[in-house]
């Protein structure tokens, strides 16, 4: 029946509601929204919980396009977005980013590595807040929503998981002190943990919070660089000193080797629980 309506459409009704177009068109206005957050996260660096609201309002526009694109465009339900276990599924996946991100610096502090001189008050806690949220908004909306998933359609959920990690590794390289064994890196490790937080269930909440949480943790508490990125400093007075290898160098913690051994490990294992409840999508010419 599904396939009879399908082949029933008009051919401009299949192209528009195809995933090339899909990649295309929300993809360009996911990632013009991203860039727009970026504009106003610099403008509005030194006044924090303005600068918080403002990249809150956004990110929330964002869902609302992506959800209009979906129920009206689409003409479908956007389950990736559905609110059913929003809360816990967010929590889990801050959960665990503030955890991985805490074992890797503690096992840097065990190696001498990474030494804390000292807190500074908590209202540096504020300033990266904005940040966090630009982050794991737009970014999980864009490469899981929109383009893991459009190529997971056609390719299958294998193919969705390779590009999206490539691409999202590549894109770091536009940051201010990216380097290409970083962009690799984040490739394997966030890549595949993202993707595999997503197949878990399905919908985008478990990423989102892992991206958030990851990225706050990195630099409010620990005072780490993001991503090739600097940030504001954190609670924390940091010093981390040591092989590039270990300390991941000016791209910070995710061209360390512990994060790339905790975090894909993490992606497995996650990968595995996705496989096992059947979330993975087989090439559409398989189905």
């Amino acid at each position: 029946m599904a396939e009879a309506f399908a082949i029933s459409r008009p051919i401009w009704q299949r192209v528009l509601q195809s995933p090339l177009t899909r990649l295309l068109v929300l993809g360009f206005v996911m990632l013009y929204f991203m860039g727009w957050a970026e504009s106003w996260l610099e403008a509005y660096n030194a006044a924090p919980l303005t600068n918080l609201a403002i990249q809150i309002v956004l990110g929330l526009a964002a869902i609302g396009l992506y959800l209009t694109y979906g129920r009206f465009i689409e003409r479908r339900v956007v389950s990736e977005l559905a609110t059913q276990g929003l809360a816990r599924e967010w929590a889990w996946g801050a959960l665990c980013g503030a955890g991985l991100y805490t074992a890797c610096a503690v096992i840097l502090m065990i190696l001498g590595i990474y030494q804390v001189d000292g807190v500074n008050p908590l209202v540096f806690l504020l300033p990266n807040l904005a940040m966090a949220v630009k982050s794991g908004i737009f970014e999980e909306l864009l490469f899981r929503g929109v383009l893991h998933r459009s190529v997971e359609a056609v390719f299958g959920s294998w193919a969705g998981i390779l590009v999206s990690s490539a691409v999202f590794g590549l894109v770091h390289l536009m940051n201010p002190d990216a380097t290409l064994g970083g962009a690799i890196y984040i490739s394997i490790e966030a890549g595949l943990l993202l993707s595999a937080a997503y197949l878990v269930t399905r919908r985008l909440w478990i990423c989102m919070g892992f991206h958030m949480a990851w990225n706050y943790f990195q630099s409010a508490v620990f005072s780490g660089i993001v991503s090739g990125s600097a940030t504001d400093p954190g609670l924390l007075k940091a010093r981390i000193e040591g092989p590039e290898w270990l300390t991941g160098g000016s791209f910070g913690m995710e061209h360390s080797v512990v994060a790339l051994v905790l975090c894909t490990t993490t992606g497995v294992i996650l990968l595995m629980v996705a496989i096992r409840r059947g979330h993975l999508l087989p090439p559409v010419w398989k189905r």
